[in-house]
């Protein structure tokens, strides 16, 4: 049988390995081989290994991602193979162009290793520079189209149940603004965007407002979104629940699907419906086909599905009502514009840094006119899916 690496869990050792190479696009192989190598010296054939390939990712539109893979001994049958390139793999994730503007890189650090903990994230073995090296995770990426699989956005509901469930809620009544959650993180976005001229000034300004009006309480003439949180507290939400972090993992037959979420960097407290929502408004893909969206009946499954297993892994003795299952129908319901601000606000900011060929503004367009349609209750087709039974 042929011999696997053994991966050491940081939070079990104490100690984060820190590397102090950076990763290159413009000479890729040759960094991320230093990389690797730095990680694992065993693996190159100067001390009897058998070198490193490569195999990149491209679901995702912010950072470079590879599969770094130890070449398995001649041999080996097809599923031998298959398994010895599984165990003794490491996933590399550079940082893309002056992502810091969006991403706290401590915080999404420390909130992998919180998750490692938990069993809800791959082990963390070591930062570099400009990015991460952590285990493998097996199985297949989810398309677009896998996510209105029923199989599959059962096992997503149960998954995030669990996430909910067990990571640290925090008092929505203690936060204030150095606090940081979802509107922490909003202020920031719209604080980083460019004002050098009358129009991006007035851009600003606009979005400010809208930030305000979404938090003021209906009473002060806002909507009140901001701690609407099912009286659950803020959760520990993923926020990025697209295709792309959703790994469908393996498994033989007519068993039940189990997923897995992979990358955390804008994972932050926030209220539950957010979470939810933003999931849901990623079915249509970075294409944002509409017409893919789940309707009232699949939410209302999701949603059932989703509490059982928060209740079950937050170990509160609840059953889930009915009532309880149209309290939050109504949550996300109120926060389904949100995700458009929010992701619309960020694809202005990647307009002017990213380094990526792919049509940021065109996208922020889009994302913002999906919060406009909600907040000025247009009757455009978005709506009038979302509305559907």
């Amino acid at each position: 049988m042929s011999q696997t690496t053994s991966f050491t869990n940081p939070t079990e050792s104490g100690e984060l390995l820190s590397i102090p190479l950076a990763y290159n696009p413009a000479n890729s192989q040759t960094t991320a081989s230093h990389l690797i190598y730095s990680l694992f010296p065993e693996w190159t054939p100067a001390k009897g290994g058998r070198g490193v390939k490569f195999v990149r990712f491209t679901d995702g539109i912010t950072n470079t991602l590879l599969k770094c893979v130890h070449n398995p001994p001649p041999g080996l049958s097809p599923e031998e193979t298959r398994q010895f390139e599984d165990d003794n793999s490491v996933l590399l994730r550079a940082y893309g162009h002056d992502t810091g503007i969006l991403i706290d890189r401590e915080r999404e650090c420390t909130s992998h290793l919180l998750l490692s903990q938990h069993g809800l994230a791959p082990a963390l073995l070591a930062r570099f520079s400009n990015g991460l090296l952590y285990r493998f995770v097996a199985g297949h990426v989810c398309s677009v189209d896998d996510l209105a699989v029923p199989k599959t956005w059962t096992a997503v509901a149960k998954r995030l149940g669990q996430w909910h469930g067990v990571l640290p809620r925090h008092d929505t009544n203690s936060m204030d603004e150095s606090s940081v959650d979802l509107w922490y993180v909003l202020q920031k976005w719209i604080s980083a965007l460019p004002v050098g001229t009358d129009a991006e000034k007035s851009q600003r300004a606009q979005l400010q407002n809208e930030l305000e009006i979404l938090q003021k309480p209906k009473s002060a003439g806002g909507y009140g979104i901001r701690g609407q949180d099912g009286g659950v507290g803020l959760v520990t939400g993923h926020c990025d629940l697209l295709s792309g972090n959703v790994i469908v993992l393996p498994s033989k037959g007519s068993e039940e699907r189990s997923v897995h979420f992979i990358d955390y960097e804008y994972a932050t407290p926030v209220e539950r419906a957010f979470d939810i929502a933003n999931h849901m408004s990623e079915w249509g893909g970075f294409e944002c086909d509409y017409k893919k969206l789940p309707g009232r009946g699949v939410r209302r499954d999701f949603i059932r599905v989703y509490l059982n297993s928060f209740h079950e892994h937050a170990k509160d003795g609840v059953e889930t009502t009915e009532e309880e299952v149209e309290q939050l129908m109504t949550e996300v319901d109120l926060f389904r514009g949100v995700p458009g601000f929010y992701w619309g606000i960020w694809a202005l900011i990647q307009a002017t840094i990213s380094q990526i060929d792919f049509d940021y503004a065109e996208y922020a367009l889009i994302r913002l006119g999906e919060y406009h349609a909600w907040k000025d209750s247009e009757n455009v087709f978005r709506e009038q899916v979302w509305a559907r039974e």
